[in-house]
């Protein structure tokens, strides 16, 4: 088995181990992600290898970085989404099934080019616009409720579940 092979094997598995380690052992952490609407009012979900069901794009703000850069660079290295307008705040939660520390401030991307969609890779295994009526079985319930607050002018409740 080669050193490549190797590394595919067991990323996943390192990177699960990372996630509960962070869960713990950060100070408060900082996420951005986006409900990313098409023309046709689909949404854009991603698959990731590391965590079950279909989430939202998106990922944590990096020291330095602010939170429209995170958001940029998680659309591009997620979706091949590059934002050609300016993201609405939609809201910001505490996601207290992350950890006691973990906040996620979501936007609404309806300003975008996306020229292809990706192919998938070691860190997301599928993405894709979906119907809003017709999401995938496995999409999350904090994926949903969001989708739905956008969509349906819901209140924006406090945690993320």
């Amino acid at each position: 088995m080669n050193l490549q092979s190797l590394r595919l094997r067991f990323e996943p598995v390192i990177r699960r181990v990372f996630h509960f380690y962070a869960r713990f052992a950060r100070g408060m952490t900082l996420g951005t992600r986006a409900v990313v609407l098409d023309a046709r009012g689909h949404v854009f979900l991603v698959k990731h290898s590391y965590v079950a069901g279909w989430h939202l794009p998106g990922g944590g703000v990096e020291t330095g970085e602010t939170i429209i850069d995170s958001l940029r660079r998680e659309l591009h290295e997620e979706g091949g989404i590059e934002l050609t307008g300016e993201p609405r705040l939609h809201g910001v939660y505490f996601n207290r099934h992350v950890s006691r520390r973990d906040h996620v401030a979501v936007y609404v991307v309806r300003d975008f080019r996306q020229e292809r969609m990706p192919e998938p890779n070691h860190e997301i295994i599928a993405c894709g616009f979906f119907d809003p009526a017709d999401l995938p079985p496995d999409t999350t319930r904090g994926t949903r409720s969001r989708i739905a607050e956008v969509l349906e002018n819901r209140t924006i409740p406090a945690d993320w579940s």
